[in-house]
């Protein structure tokens, strides 16, 4: 699984040697094709010549390609792309890198074609400066014609121009949400130019813009002065019931019939739900193909525990429950989310389940010589994204943003969503882009933002949780996966990757010198997942062991004894005037460092942020700086 997956196929254009050397490792981290001259002599199999000119060469391979990263001058690119360039709806992302790699600019579909965030993720791939210019960015808003879809939106009419203008120029635009998650406006920056709903904006105030989010089918009257647009939230379920060998054309008809008669959007179809003897229906399953739609089906026993307004005695002798259309649009609109969506099965009953969506639309039937369909439609309260959730499992390192390696900024700024602790989500603001979901959860809600994370992935959304330090060190990242596995997680959705970052030890011994030279352990002292026994046969094995020794969670407002008892343990094994080295906050600004020993290190301020690095028998101090020799002295003198 590739960061840049989402931009493939990605060409990359050099036309000289110090390009070329820019690129190249580029183009092998995100999977991109390098195009050179014949005229430049590399013999490296991964790279491709182009003969003739670049201009014929481009027009060749514009089609095949989503995105375009150049290392050329911009007025050069703007003139060889130019007669490739149709509309922004279907222009590929274009990239313009300069020769030195300190900048990478976003140079034209910077929304619909994905360039203003692929710029963002090279930029931090190659620790540059990325370049956007879109008004949208610098107002840290999301772009309009991008909001839905993380969600699984559709775009419906409007004059998307008009609008986007009208935010630019930070003008009033009206919003009316009736579906979807409404997890955007929760994230919008303070000045946002959005008003909600169809209340009065106040005394002479009017918009000069309007928003539509609703299954609704809008009819925007022509010639309006006010731009208008109309997002499409898949949250209708449409339950099918028909008889045997009804055609694609046939159920295509009623259902678009039925959309017409409700003023409902087939752009709003989530999926479709009939009864499971139904799996195999041709003209169902068809249908369903054409408009990659999933189809959900569900036993007699389960839908015969639906209330509907029309049971038919009819259908309950036929297929063993009263309704099929109408149960199946129900249950599937309240249920498809649900891992534990099955749990009535084979109860038998029926009137037992208190659903929070009813019918939209009651079974309507429509027929032909030979054939016969049944629709019914519900409305879901989460829409359908369509999409398959990923969990990035990320380590910022100590803090400082030079500290996170660049895959780890890459999947922070990649996700739609970003779940950690106030403080480690304040340390990665920079990282963030507008529009992403950033949700905050206290210290000891640990367990809540794993779950949290797992519950957004498996609606199919791209979640960051992020880690101080290394996340599988003291981290979320064991945390997530045990709570994948309490949750019969497939191990493939939502998929998982770990992005390590440098953990406090490693942090803490850099800012000293260099005491991890020989064999080391870390130990919490925190007793809340540990209990304080286990923690002291620990504490007495490493000081046994002579290792080097991290000590994390030394001391809290709420635990005072801890670390009193451990310097008592080390005190029993190591002699008192062993090197101990005390480093808070680690690479932030209001780091801290104390080179003391081991007799005297109560002496000094100690909490949660510090981290106690206890040297072995054989650790010494020279000039400020700790170390720790590779090997003993006696060891040395036997060789």
């Amino acid at each position: 699984m590739s960061l840049f997956d989402a931009f493939q196929p990605i060409a990359a254009i050099a036309t000289t040697p110090q390009a070329t050397q820019l690129l190249h490792p580029l183009c092998q981290s995100l999977g991109a094709t390098l195009y050179v001259p014949e005229t430049l002599p590399l013999s490296d199999t991964t790279i491709c010549h182009y003969q003739g000119s670049l201009k014929a060469h481009l027009a060749t391979i514009w089609p095949n390609n989503r995105a375009f990263i150049f290392c050329l001058a911009t007025g050069a690119v703007t003139r060889l792309i130019a007669p490739l360039l149709k509309d922004k709806a279907s222009d590929p992302a274009i990239i313009v890198i300069d020769p030195t790699g300190q900048y990478v600019i976003s140079l034209c579909s910077g929304h619909q074609g994905g360039a203003d965030r692929l710029a963002q993720l090279i930029a931090h791939h190659l620790h540059a400066t990325p370049i956007i210019t879109g008004a949208s960015h610098h107002l840290n808003l999301p772009a309009i014609d991008l909001l839905g879809l993380p969600f699984g939106w559709r775009k419906g009419p409007g004059d998307w121009t008009g609008v986007s203008h009208a935010i630019a120029s930070q003008k009033t635009i009206q919003v009316i949400q009736e579906a979807g998650s409404r997890l955007w406006q929760e994230n919008l920056p303070q000045n946002h130019p959005f008003y909600f709903g169809f209340g009065e904006m106040g005394e002479n105030a009017r918009p000069e813009g309007r928003i539509w989010i609703s299954a609704t089918q809008r009819r925007f009257a022509e010639g309006s002065s006010l731009p208008k647009v109309q997002w499409y939230p898949r949250v209708l379920w449409v339950g099918i019931g028909c008889i045997r060998g009804t055609s694609q054309e046939l159920i295509a008809s009623a259902i678009q019939d039925v959309c017409q008669k409700y003023h409902l959007a087939e752009e709003a179809i989530a999926g479709i739900a009939t009864i499971d003897i139904k799996a195999d229906e041709v003209g169902i399953i068809q249908y369903c193909q054409e408009k990659q739609y999933p189809l959900l089906t569900y036993s007699a026993d389960v839908l015969n525990t639906i209330d509907v307004p029309n049971p038919s005695d009819i259908v309950k002798e036929e297929v063993g429950t009263y309704s099929v259309a109408e149960a199946a649009a129900v249950y599937g609109a309240n249920y498809w989310f649900s891992s534990q969506g099955n749990r009535e099965q084979g109860t038998g009953n029926r009137k037992q389940i208190q659903f929070k969506k009813p019918l939209l639309v009651n079974k309507q039937i429509v027929k032909s010589e030979h054939e016969a369909v049944t629709i019914a439609i519900a409305q879901s309260e989460l829409e359908y994204t369509g999409r398959t959730g990923k969990i990035y499992l990320v380590g910022i390192g100590p803090g400082s943003l030079e500290q996170i390696t660049a895959a780890a900024k890459t999947a922070i700024n990649e996700v739609d969503s970003i779940i950690g602790y106030s403080l480690y989500l304040d340390l990665i603001k920079p990282l963030q882009r507008s529009g992403q979901i950033i949700e905050s959860l206290p210290i000891t809600k640990e367990k809540k933002r794993a779950q949290r994370a797992i519950e957004l992935a498996q609606w199919g959304l791209s979640v960051a949780v992020v880690s101080s330090g290394d996340c599988g060190i003291y981290g979320m990242a064991g945390l997530v996966l045990e709570e994948l596995k309490n949750s019969n997680w497939d191990g493939n959705n939502p998929s998982i990757e770990v992005f390590p970052g440098i953990t406090a030890l490693q942090a803490a011994a850099a800012r000293v010198g260099t005491p991890l030279m020989h064999d080391f352990c870390a130990i919490s002292l925190s007793d809340l997942l540990t209990p304080w026994d286990v923690i002291k046969k620990r504490l007495t094995a490493a000081a046994m062991g002579d290792f080097v020794t991290a000590l994390y969670n030394p001391r809290s407002q709420t635990r005072q004894t801890q670390i009193v008892e451990a310097q008592n343990i080390f005190l029993n094994y190591r002699n008192s005037n062993t090197p101990v080295a005390l480093v808070r906050c680690a690479y932030r600004q209001d780091e801290t460092i104390i080179l003391t020993n081991l007799g005297e290190m109560l002496n000094y301020d100690i909490d949660m942020l510090t981290t106690v690095l206890i040297g072995n028998s054989s650790t010494f101090y020279y000039e400020n700086w700790m170390i720790t020799p590779r090997g003993y002295k006696q060891v040395d003198e036997q060789k």
